[in-house]
């Protein structure tokens, strides 16, 4: 069975993000789905003082490990000033220096929300740009606005955006 890795680029415990990505998952049929919480993989802020003098934490080795071990992964960032978060920047920047291309080649859905109407398109942007160099093989991109709005008792009430995720899913899924 194909296994899927899902987690958001947050560090919340109540992460809308997190939120998104599971009900994305829960799409999935015949799927193993495995959903990560970046707060299990605790990192000191990186820094080359930091790697020099303590090594890769093996934290970072663990969520690496975790990413490699999937078939397709399910990614919602968090936008924090139009970028990423900094707890998600600081476990990419970990995972990159054991290995560049982290992302491994890996079919990925990435998908970002937020409470505003531009859905974390800045920091969906900057993902876009910047993952495919790090190995990132990103089959579909999801931006949800308003995210209280559109999504109420764990799952998408839009059926527009419903019929659009369920429609993206299904690609992740046929990249497997």
């Amino acid at each position: 069975m194909k296994k899927v890795v899902v987690f958001a680029g947050s560090n919340s415990v109540n992460s809308i993000n997190k939120q998104l990505a599971e009900y994305a998952s829960g799409l999935l049929d015949n799927v193993e789905v495995s959903v990560l919480d970046l707060n299990d993989f605790t990192l000191p802020v990186y820094g080359i003082d930091e790697e020099t003098n303590n090594g890769i934490p093996k934290n970072a080795s663990k969520f690496l490990d975790e990413i490699h071990s999937a078939d397709g992964i399910i990614l919602s960032l968090a936008e924090h000033n139009g970028n990423f978060s900094a707890v998600f920047k600081n476990t990419y920047d970990w995972m990159s220096r054991i290995q560049q291309k982290l992302w491994n080649n890996i079919p990925m859905l990435l998908m970002a929300t937020s409470p505003g109407a531009r859905g974390g398109s800045s920091v969906l942007s900057i993902a876009k740009a910047g993952f495919p160099y790090m190995g990132g093989r990103i089959v579909a991109d999801f931006s949800l606005p308003s995210f209280s709005e559109n999504f109420k008792d764990g799952g998408l009430i839009n059926e527009e955006y419903n019929d659009q995720l369920k429609e993206l899913v299904n690609k992740l899924k046929t990249s497997l």
